[in-house]
């Protein structure tokens, strides 16, 4: 058990538990489930229904924690809805499409009436009499409307609300707060610091100018509704990363994670030494049950996925009522809107800067290479298809139908292997999604990894681009060599011998980073070194728009473009981790802002590929053993 979670038991395992009146409970017990998990079930799902208490009851029959005594962590917040909700969701939409995510995206727009606090199980339906009475009490006082005045700085941007109307908000917050203390036997804090609405977060400094430019199309006036409404979180993992499932799993072995599409995982970045590359361990929020899965089935979620809305308090000066379920089915949680009309004036921005767009730019993608051999195989592939007279045959479909003639030993291959016939069909692929993007490809990079030159050709050939455009075999491109496991440089195929090969070659190109430069086991800082001399380097020997596509390993994508953005390089203690994340074809896009004289970092022209495994097959033990 984790050191957290230890003391999350201590504080709460020798609390009485009391009893609960709710309505919802008796039909839980009458069908056997035992009391204080049958409260468990209900605070998990907001206390709605008791199709929804039973539902989860039956998905986490499997969960180890279901007995843990482990209360639900609550938070009030005030949430606008109406027009001013749509438009707020229109900025969601356009800022993260424009600048990526930033720490806002996390959570829906809000203002933070009392942070998270610990209530117990059996006294949350106090919570819910205490928001409708001192809901009731304020609904007279509570502005018609409130005023929010946008407030930016290098890394935060948001509207805030001053004078008399905060003051309502506070005083609000603070009888929430003090009656939850008294009777809920909570400890409540009220927010007493500048009532605010974020918009941004955390963000580049270089996306400022754009994120206030998307904020001014925000008319703070628009009609609003203001929503109090409780919100709770399971306390056990505040600080993971959330992930959400693309595609359902069935686990192959007893230590894997079954999720269907859809489910929300929890996943604790810093206990990931025991997983694969490739895969994570995770927690379901569905089932509350913990395993291994492939990261590739996932995308990122939002923090605010994963909690519940229990109940809301509406201040309507028309009617005011007190509801128990979203009145929004158009809204998700985590800030994104279905089917939302953008305002006016975001759209006109919009137009402008794709108007500005159309014309031709320069570009840079730089990806993964695609699937090796030694990938599927092993570091011993080439054992697979040696003859015992050192003759190459191909030991599975996936093994490349030949290998390119080397002056040296067909050893070499083990230190600079090739692509699997699955990598080749990825990179043509890839050129072949290019090409529908009508992507114009000016120049092509590679590594002189022998597996980021054939990506090159195949991609090139998806393109249609084969001798129209030659690839340029930059040394500088290479991977961090302290990665190497023979701690040397490879013996990389030499320019004539790829020629001779038939790859699409440029002979005139001359590299300021040749061979003889690379240096075993470089430290971390060399390679960013390294690599931000080589993306300097391109760039200024290709003045011609269009794309510049570079080819080269996981270990190459941030490097390359973090230092052509501007951008300081990673800490060198979550590199790894972070490389371990990038697929086969893996890409990053950045797009010139000449008039700003910068990169931009932006989405790539295509989408990212996504496959499964495909174990090893043999009939005669499968299928005739008995």
């Amino acid at each position: 058990m984790a050191v957290a979670e230890a003391q999350l038991y201590a504080k709460v395992s020798n609390k009485p538990w009391g009893r609960s009146t709710s309505a919802l409970l008796e039909p839980l017990l009458a069908k056997g489930f035992p009391a204080h998990i049958a409260q468990k079930a209900l605070v998990a799902t907001g206390q709605k229904t008791i199709e929804d208490a039973v539902k989860w009851l039956h998905s986490h029959c499997n969960d180890p924690s279901l007995d843990d005594p482990i209360p639900q962590e609550y938070a009030l917040y005030l949430c606008p809805r109406g027009r001013l909700h749509s438009r707020l969701q229109d900025f969601w939409r356009e800022s993260k499409q424009q600048c990526g995510k930033n720490r806002a995206h996390e959570v829906f727009p809000h203002v933070t009436l009392c942070d998270f606090f610990t209530c117990e199980d059996q006294k949350v339906e106090l919570l819910y009499d205490i928001l409708k009475q001192v809901g009731d009490r304020f609904s007279q006082s509570f502005p018609p409307s409130i005023s929010l005045t946008l407030h930016a700085s290098p890394s935060y941007l948001g509207f805030f609300i001053d004078g008399s109307q905060a003051n309502v908000l506070k005083d609000f917050a603070v009888a929430f707060s003090s009656e939850a203390s008294a009777l809920a036997d909570c400890h409540v804090k009220p927010s007493l610091k500048q009532f605010h609405l974020t918009l941004a977060h955390r963000f580049y400094p270089h996306h400022q100018k754009t994120l206030e430019q998307l904020a001014k199309c925000i008319n703070p006036g628009e009609p609003c509704q203001w929503v109090a409404a409780l919100y709770s979180r399971d306390m056990r993992f505040v600080h993971y990363q959330r992930l959400r499932a693309l595609f359902q799993y069935k686990p192959q072995n007893i230590d894997e994670l079954l999720i269907n599409a859809g489910d929300l995982i929890y996943v604790e970045p810093r206990q990931q030494s025991d997983a694969s590359e490739g895969w994570v361990v995770g927690t379901s929020h569905r089932t509350g049950c913990r395993g291994f899965l492939p990261e590739n089935y996932t995308e990122k979620a939002h923090e605010s996925d994963t909690w519940v809305k229990h109940r809301e308090y509406v201040f309507d000066t028309a009617s005011r009522s007190f509801t128990k379920t979203e009145k929004e089915p158009n809204v998700k949680p985590n800030g994104e809107a279905q089917n939302l009309s953008m305002s006016r004036s975001v759209t006109n921005v919009l137009s402008l800067q794709q108007s500005q767009s159309t014309a031709l730019k320069r570009g840079v993608l730089v990806m993964c290479h695609g699937e090796r051999v030694d990938q599927v195989f092993g570091k011993s592939w080439l054992q697979q298809c040696l003859t015992a007279d050192g003759k190459y045959y191909r030991a599975d479909l996936n093994f490349p139908s030949s290998l390119p003639r080397q002056k040296d030993n067909m050893k070499q291959f083990e230190c600079d292997p090739p692509l699997s016939c699955c990598g080749i069909f990825q990179s043509r692929l890839i050129g072949e999604a290019l090409l529908d993007q009508e992507l114009t490809v000016s120049y092509m990079y590679s590594s002189p990894a022998l597996r980021c030159v054939q990506t090159a050709q195949h991609i090139l050939q998806g393109l249609q681009l084969s001798q129209k455009v030659r690839i340029r075999v930059e040394p500088g491109l290479f991977e961090w060599t302290k990665w190497e496991a023979s701690r040397a440089i490879p013996n990389f195929m030499t320019v004539a011998e790829l020629v001779e090969a038939s790859y699409d070659i440029d002979t005139s190109y001359r590299s300021n980073f040749p061979l003889s430069s690379l240096v075993p086991s470089e430290s971390y800082e060399d390679y960013v070194s390294r690599s931000s001399a080589v993306i300097k380097q391109i760039i200024s020997a290709c003045p011609c728009k269009g794309v510049i596509l570079i080819v080269g390993h996981g270990s190459s994508l941030a490097p390359l473009t973090r230092a052509l953005t501007g951008l300081p390089s990673r800490d060198s203690r979550d590199f790894a981790q972070m490389v371990q994340k990038i697929p086969s074809l893996g890409m990053c896009f950045c797009e010139e802002q000449k008039e700003e004289n910068k990169w931009q970092m932006v989405n790539p022209p295509v989408k990212t590929l996504t496959h499964g495994a495909n174990a090893a097959f043999n009939w005669r033990n499968t299928i005739m053993e008995d």
